[in-house]
């Protein structure tokens, strides 16, 4: 074969290879509303610097007729571009080929990517949309997942892990999207479920649709799986794309700093009235954290997910930080089992990747009752105490008004290596709120007065004087400050260019044991 055959035959692989599954099969994904992976890629990455690799590789199975049906690249594009012009390493799945399952060479393929990511610090994507485990590769295919999860794990804490799920994910191919940091899911297309309805029916007995079990909401409010839910593909990968846009490359590099328009002494005087008089009041927390950051923009993560709790990312003077806020208008803003585990992952993937951690506190303890108890509210709620205190970043607290308890220790406080501690006017640290306090404290002499109700409204009072203020924590050094509610932007801003030098570390050890 001459040169001229040699460069014809490359142009038809090539050719081949480019249309999947085909022309009939391509077709099909665009009916059901899903872009194929190249079309994904086209949208996710900068244009013209997608570099494919693997585009000829083709499954080895000979079994049940496979040996007669083979597609170039069988069912996984991988490689690496740009987004935004930082470096990253992708795979996507292509539906169209065998409907995406996993074979062998497909995870070959995977593990390939995930490697070469680690080794050049970049983030790594993946964009699922797969059938599951290719059955006529049996134990071959269940292998392949095994060592995508190990290099999973392996990466974890090295380089962001970003997985979208933008069609079918079940069965032993949840997993990898479980041990990557973010998740995002499309609502129009993605399913994530163990076991698919027919499974669940036939063992339980439930009727359930795909939609109940596995849909992208179902993961955002329910299970907390999913952090992020796009209306459709293109939506859905816009998010991933302003979501790098605050992460370093890997987890030596600091976050990515970007030139501010909006004065860093900007104060807002709509703050001064933002807390309530009334301390059983709500009040929204988001419209502080929007108030205070760079341009107003909150990039919020878990945002349908115990929401008594809001974590996301921001800027302040053009520095990515991560933010994590009790939330008042949701439970009292009250800390859960949901709250602390969704709190402590962020919390800990901040650590791991050099984000500064803002913390808003306003939380009148966690969350009583038997459900809480015996569902581990003790357990969970060290995680958030541990994600905390082994975080060695910046980490700045505003509490707002209530800090109450055990939640007053573990929402970044002082005495959880915190560094900078500011409190409001209007901030109340004490053991618990008045009303419960009065009652333990005064017992006798409630019971001894002529008019009791009297005399406990006067205790309250005279205990709120004294508590339901900052100043006994300033005294203590436990609060370095007490700010003024309008000035809240300029001091985050002072103190996390102070910070910004931070060295901090923790005794030697192979890992912590997280009360998991």
């Amino acid at each position: 074969m001459g040169i001229k055959e040699m460069r014809k035959e490359l142009e038809r692989r090539n050719e081949k290879a480019l249309l999947g599954g085909g022309k009939d099969r391509i077709e099909k994904q665009h009916e059901a509303g899903k872009l194929t992976a190249r079309e994904r890629l086209d949208l996710l990455l900068d244009e013209g610097t997608f570099v494919e690799l693997d585009r000829f590789v083709a499954h080895r199975c000979r079994d049940f007729g496979m040996e007669n049906r083979k597609f170039l690249g069988d069912g996984v594009i991988t490689g690496y571009g740009k987004i935004n012009e930082r470096l990253v390493f992708v795979f996507a799945q292509d539906f169209t080929v065998f409907g995406g399952t996993l074979s062998l060479t497909v995870a070959e393929k995977i593990c390939k990517v995930m490697e070469l990511s680690m080794k050049n610090g970049a983030p790594l994507i993946g964009i699922n949309d797969s059938g599951g485990a290719r059955i006529q590769e049996g134990v071959g295919s269940l292998a392949g997942y095994a060592d995508i999860f190990l290099r999973n794990t392996l990466a974890s804490g090295v380089i962001p892990q970003i997985s979208v799920i933008l069609g079918p994910c079940a069965g032993g191919a949840v997993y990898s999207p479980a041990l990557t940091d973010f998740v995002f899911m499309s609502k129009k297309s993605s399913y994530m479920f163990i076991t698919g309805p027919k499974v669940v029916k036939a063992v339980t007995y439930e009727d359930v649709t795909d939609e109940e079990l596995g849909g992208a909401m179902t993961h955002n409010i329910k299970s907390g799986v999913a952090h992020f839910a796009g209306e459709d593909d293109e939506d859905t990968i816009q998010m991933v794309k302003e979501l790098l846009s605050y992460l370093p490359q890997n987890n030596r590099e600091r976050p990515p700093s970007i030139d501010c328009t909006d004065d860093p002494q900007r104060t807002d005087n709509s703050l001064k009235k933002i807390v309530p008089d009334d301390p059983r009041k709500p009040y929204d927390i988001i419209t502080i954290i929007r108030s205070v950051v760079d341009d107003h923009r909150f990039f919020e993560v878990h945002k349908y997910f115990a929401r008594n709790i809001v974590v996301g990312f921001a800027r302040l003077n053009g520095m990515p930080v991560g933010i994590v806020a009790n939330q008042p208008n949701w439970l009292a803003g009250c800390l859960d089992i949901d709250a602390s585990i969704k709190g402590a992952r962020f919390v800990r993937f901040l650590d791991a990747f050099n984000i500064p951690i803002i913390t808003f506190e306003d939380v009148p303890g966690f969350l009583p009752g038997t459900a809480q108890e015996f569902g581990g509210i003790i357990r969970n709620g060290a995680k958030l105490i541990y994600a905390y205190s082994e975080a060695t970043v910046p980490k700045i607290t505003v509490i707002t008004r209530k800090a109450y308890g055990g939640a007053y220790c573990v929402m970044s406080s002082k005495h959880l290596r915190g560094d900078i501690n500011y409190a409001y006017p209007s901030a109340e640290i004490a053991v618990m709120g008045a009303e419960g306090a009065v009652p333990i404290i005064f017992k006798n002499e409630i019971g001894r007065a002529d008019d009791p109700k009297e005399k406990k409204e006067e205790l309250i009072t005279e205990y709120m004087e004294k508590f339901s203020n900052p100043y006994r924590a300033a005294e203590l050094g436990y609060i370095d400050e007490v700010i003024k509610a309008e000035e809240t932007r300029p001091k985050l801003i002072v103190a996390l260019e102070m910070l910004k030098n931070k060295v901090d570390s923790n005794p030697p050890k192979k890992h912590g044991n997280i009360p998991l």
